[in-house]
């Protein structure tokens, strides 16, 4: 039974998300799907939630609607229901979506489980390292947004609306979200794969400014 759904959530989602901006299309789902059931691995959690929170978390995120955060958990909770998943494991997973994403430095976390931890680390770990890079210049493009200009500093205090609404060039994302993930990790296997993806972060920027400047 729980086989079968996952295979129909599968589904789901990648006819959801097939005209899906780079960085949150179906591949950033199976990215995050399998990171999960890695991370899980090591941590006392139902698989059935953790698969099924990853696969949906990103159903229809935030920022490809007008800021609504309710629309994704709607989606996630009518599909759940139509395939007769149970009321209790339905609660968990639209929590998890509720609560995975970072919504900017000074905003708290409203939901707490092992679960959670264990996807929201697959989801982060996904912002950051090479892959990371590729899909947070791959958003700047799709907005539009300058690569860098080195009179608009990052801002690391704003308020969850300022995140949202911000349109920054895209290296200030860097300081503003990426370079802050390695220390909000939740597991040992998270807190471990960050500590690599976040060293080579901070290696791309070295280059990126020595480029910049001119320098050797």
């Amino acid at each position: 039974m729980t086989k079968n759904i996952i295979n129909k959530t599968i589904t789901f989602v990648k006819e959801q998300l097939q005209d899906a901006e780079g960085g949150h299309d179906w591949f950033h789902i199976e990215r995050v799907y399998k990171n999960s059931l890695l991370i899980a691995k090591t941590e006392q959690v139902d698989i059935f939630i953790v698969s099924l929170g990853a696969l949906l978390h990103d159903i229809a995120d935030s920022k490809f609607h007008n800021g609504d955060e309710t629309i994704g958990p709607k989606i996630a909770r009518e599909f759940l229901f139509q395939n007769y998943v149970d009321s209790s494991v339905i609660e968990h997973v639209i929590k998890i979506i509720e609560n995975i994403s970072f919504k900017g430095g000074n905003e708290a976390q409203k939901f707490t489980s092992p679960e959670l931890d264990v996807v929201q680390d697959a989801d982060r770990l996904d912002a950051i390292g090479a892959i990371g890079i590729a899909r947070c210049f791959n958003y700047g493009g799709f907005k539009n947004r300058a690569l860098y200009n080195p009179e608009i500093k990052p801002n690391l205090k704003m308020s969850k609306a300022e995140y949202k609404t911000s349109t920054a060039p895209t290296i200030n994302h860097f300081y503003e979200k990426l370079l802050l993930l390695k220390d909000r990790m939740n597991t040992k296997t998270g807190k471990q794969i960050a500590k690599e993806r976040h060293a080579f972060m901070e290696l791309y920027l070295k280059q990126f400014y020595n480029e910049w400047e001119g320098k050797l």
